[in-house]
């Protein structure tokens, strides 16, 4: 497969070059930044010294498709929608990591996001979360990756809301989040001295991944899912750790609750299910996934109040960007999902 990446020199631009350089069955053939063309890759991610010498150049439609079979779109949220138009017409397919067509509903997405330039492109795009879609992704030309806290939440949330225990009207969830989820642009507030030693609560209502959380989990559970969503930020650079309560309406043993998350998970090789009896591990944890593809999803049952409590932990950049997009590819591709993205964390991290 020949790939190119648009938009390559942010931080989720940099993994998918890792992931895709490394990839037994893909050829890197391009990569664009208009601010960086000309620049070696390896001059904006240090990582890749010495392994490539690729340069960023120039993104023009005409080198995109002469030089690639898939393009990934690593582009900020509203580039993407300008060009997709001219990209679809030339047969390429497209992995857009941008938030431009992940909402279904117009006016669900204009009220986040503002005017959309394409919205007769919104349906023609699937939501590239592989476990709830793999079928439509193996389809379609145009897959739309998911927000990273978006992810954690869908995969956290999507077995139990599917059955009829949980009140569908009353879901909470709380992510917390590294600073790389911000992006390569600072701020003041990602500022290291500001950043720093911090639990930082941002978006407390009203956050713009609670449309795809209620989006996906609705179309789960076949009818309305709403979700009080609030994000935090945390002192540390890659991962998420999303904590998502479940108030039940009938009593479920823990016994059950494994049986649910194993069948609805069943022979899906990223997602791991975390409940240990010892250990300081015991239940998901971002430190010990960063740099993987995996999801772990675990859990406890509140005997004091009706509730499940879930909690999913990911890598933002790789299950919850670069990797599940290539993970998408692989499917698009018709080989095996796995291809390029069996590593382990690391540890100590």
């Amino acid at each position: 497969m020949r790939v190119g990446i648009v938009g390559a020199s942010g931080y989720t631009g940099g993994d998918l070059t890792r992931l895709l350089l490394f990839h037994p069955d893909a050829e890197l053939t391009c990569v664009t930044s208009r601010q960086f063309s000309g620049k070696y890759l390896s001059s904006l991610h240090p990582n890749l010294r010495g392994i490539t010498q690729i340069k960023f150049e120039d993104y023009n439609v005409n080198t995109i498709t002469d030089k690639c079979d898939y393009a990934f779109l690593a582009v900020p949220h509203r580039a993407s929608m300008s060009i997709m138009p001219e990209l679809l017409e030339t047969g390429l397919k497209i992995i857009d990591l941008s938030a431009d067509f992940r909402i279904k509903n117009l006016e669900t997405y204009e009220y986040y996001y503002g005017k959309h330039e394409h919205p007769e492109l919104l349906e023609k795009s699937v939501y590239g979360i592989s476990e709830l879609h793999k079928e439509e992704i193996k389809k379609t030309k145009l897959v739309s990756c998911p927000g990273c806290m978006a992810s954690s939440a869908i995969l956290g949330a999507a077995p139990m809301v599917g059955t009829e225990a949980v009140d569908l009207d009353r879901i909470v969830i709380d992510s917390k989040v590294g600073s790389s989820a911000s992006g390569r642009e600072f701020s003041l507030s990602t500022h290291h001295p500001e950043r720093a030693n911090v639990v930082r609560p941002y978006k407390a209502t009203n956050h713009r991944h609670t449309a795809e959380m209620e989006q996906e989990l609705s179309a789960v559970a076949g009818k309305q899912v709403k979700v009080a969503f609030s994000a935090h930020a945390v002192d540390m650079v890659r991962g998420i750790l999303t904590t998502i309560h479940l108030f039940l309406e009938k009593e479920l043993s823990e016994q059950e609750v494994w049986g649910i998350l194993r069948e609805f998970y069943a022979g899906e090789p990223f997602i791991r299910i975390i409940k240990q009896k010892t250990g300081i591990y015991r239940l998901p944890d971002p430190k010990v996934i960063v740099g993987t593809n995996y999801c772990d999803i675990g859990f406890e049952i509140d005997e004091h109040m009706p509730r499940i409590v879930i909690f999913s932990a990911l890598d933002n950049l790789i299950k919850g960007a670069a990797g599940q997009a290539v993970q998408c590819m692989n499917i698009m591709e018709g080989i095996d999902e796995t291809r390029g993205l069996t590593f382990p964390g690391l540890h100590p991290y």
